[in-house]
């Protein structure tokens, strides 16, 4: 079908959604579903209001309009390129961020669980001066901390260069180099030996099994952000065992996991793991505090 039998904002939808219904592509970077990645897509190559779809449906595009929206819809169908590389923007909450291909698509769950400060375990957020971000990628999730705890510096933390130039445009994005510390480090290795109110840490995770059979839009991704080891683990025990020194005494550590549970447990019989609620269930984030890791 060529661009030309193309004329409104609502032939393009149509289109849209049902190639990627046809393409069978995974929606887990932002959307959930055909319709919504469609609306976003073509919205942002338009430079349209996200939240605005309705007033334009009907609107008759220009024929390069049509076109830049075909390439769109094209590169998301057969490359099966995630939605947030190719408008190299990603969102949490009402945060926005940059991304390219130099990092993973920022879908945290603990980024639902910053603005409620960890309640119970931090009961007062202005006496948390000094956070880490572990394994830090864009550099989302220091962002969100500084709101969160006003009083802190927050250390972030990424083995890969790539990463973190992607976090440092964020940082700046946001105006907060005098608070962000973006160190370039194998977990603790290169970190100067400071003590934190808090660790947090959304950490390579997905084992060796369910690696093998990640979508194809997962396999855009960095697979070093990816890739736990043969139980997914490999990483969280290494924070878990440095966590104990680098803590705070009354300090906490909180570590995604996604659908690990199991493994994490198995990883970790001497602790009695936490587990966060988020709105995936309650199996997605564990916490740990200082005083359980010095007795562990």
């Amino acid at each position: 079908m060529t661009t030309h039998t193309f004329a409104t904002v609502r032939d393009l939808l149509r289109y849209a959604v049902t190639r990627f219904n046809t393409e069978q592509l995974f929606f887990g970077h932002g959307s959930s579903n055909a319709f919504d990645e469609a609306a976003y897509l073509i919205l942002h190559t338009l430079k349209l209001p996200l939240d605005q779809l309705d007033p334009f449906l009907d609107a008759r595009l220009l024929p390069d309009e049509v076109a830049a929206v075909m390439t769109v819809i094209e590169r998301r169908s057969k490359d099966r390129v995630p939605a947030a590389y190719l408008t190299n923007e990603a969102w949490l909450g009402a945060y926005r961020f940059y991304v390219d291909e130099r990092v993973i698509v920022p879908r945290s769950f603990i980024a639902e669980l910053i603005p409620h400060h960890f309640s119970p375990w931090i009961q007062d957020p202005e006496a948390i001066e000094n956070a880490l971000d572990l394994c830090t990628g864009s550099g989302c999730l220091p962002i969100l901390l500084t709101d969160a705890f006003p009083n802190a510096q927050v250390d972030a933390v990424d083995i890969s260069s790539d990463a973190l130039e992607v976090a440092h445009r964020n940082v700046a994005d946001y105006q907060l180099e005098d608070r962000i510390t973006l160190v370039e480090s194998d977990l603790y290795t290169q970190l100067t030996p400071r003590k934190y109110d808090l660790i947090i840490s959304n950490p390579p995770y997905v084992n060796s099994g369910s690696m093998a059979k990640l979508p194809p839009e997962y396999l855009r991704e960095p697979q070093l952000a990816l890739a736990g080891g043969d139980d997914g683990m490999d990483l969280v025990r290494k924070i878990v065992a440095g966590a104990a020194e680098r803590l705070t005494e009354n300090g906490v550590l909180v570590v995604e996991i996604g659908n690990e549970r199991e493994f994490a447990e198995a990883a970790f019989p001497e602790l009695e793991l936490t587990w966060l609620t988020t709105s995936a269930g309650d199996d997605m984030v564990f916490l740990v505090t200082a005083e359980q890791l010095q007795l562990g």
